[in-house]
């Protein structure tokens, strides 16, 4: 389960964010990085955290005119992730060129290529209408991504559209826990239950008491 689950670093300091992935390296293999992180440190970060042992999932939606992204992505690609968001709301052509670029990123700096996972529909929107989850589906099949980011609320429908794509859940919470601005959030058995390949664990770790009884207590809580 440890492979399935991953780290949200929601924090604005490397040194906050290695130490608290280093305490929950037993329960996490893969620690993301998203837009406040990579924003503070740069691409450093990553670096850290694969020399860690982690693998790193580069959360920066990206969405651009196709040239732009497709150039982002080179550079990302280079980093060595495991993982790298684009948005499906930019279009197949964005979609393609941002892969292309992750190939050829890794290809030169001589790393695997990261998987490319498409956003289809942000958790804080409180309704995600079905016909334009297909749609971003369908377009990131066609843009080339090997998955999806999606709420678990929608994996009805994305699994019907790419049964095949690889399936990531943010917005987990615990049971009666507070949603926080997941509009649609769900708790780890639910995104399970509902066929979540990884699922997105932030707050309810990051920010409890004692992160590690909260990790200790997600992962018994699967177990049930």
């Amino acid at each position: 389960m440890r492979e399935r689950l991953i780290l949200a670093l929601d924090a604005d300091d490397a040194v906050v964010a290695l130490r608290l992935a280093n305490g929950l390296r037993d329960y996490f293999a893969i620690a993301k990085v998203g837009l406040e992180l990579f924003s503070a440190t740069g691409p450093s970060v990553v670096f850290a955290l694969r020399e860690a042992g982690f693998r790193v999932f580069v959360d920066l939606k990206l969405h651009d005119i196709p040239t732009t992204v497709g150039r982002t992505a080179r550079v990302l690609g280079s980093l060595g992730p495991a993982f790298v968001t684009l948005h499906a709301a930019g279009g197949v052509d964005m979609l393609r060129l941002g892969v292309q670029g992750l190939l050829e990123g890794s290809r030169e700096a001589g790393e695997e290529m990261p998987i490319a996972l498409a956003v289809s529909v942000l958790t804080s929107e409180s309704r995600a209408e079905p016909e334009l989850l297909a749609t971003r589906i369908s377009t990131a099949l066609a843009g080339g991504a090997q998955g999806y980011v999606a709420a678990v609320q929608d994996l009805a429908t994305t699994k019907a559209v790419a049964p095949s794509m690889i399936s990531v859940v943010p917005g987990i919470r615990g049971k009666g826990g507070s949603p926080d601005d997941q509009a649609r959030a769900a708790t780890a058995q639910e995104a399970l239950a509902a066929g979540a390949d990884y699922l997105v664990i932030g707050r309810m770790v990051t920010e409890a008491p004692d992160p590690v009884e909260a990790a200790d207590a997600l992962l018994a809580g699967l177990f049930e």
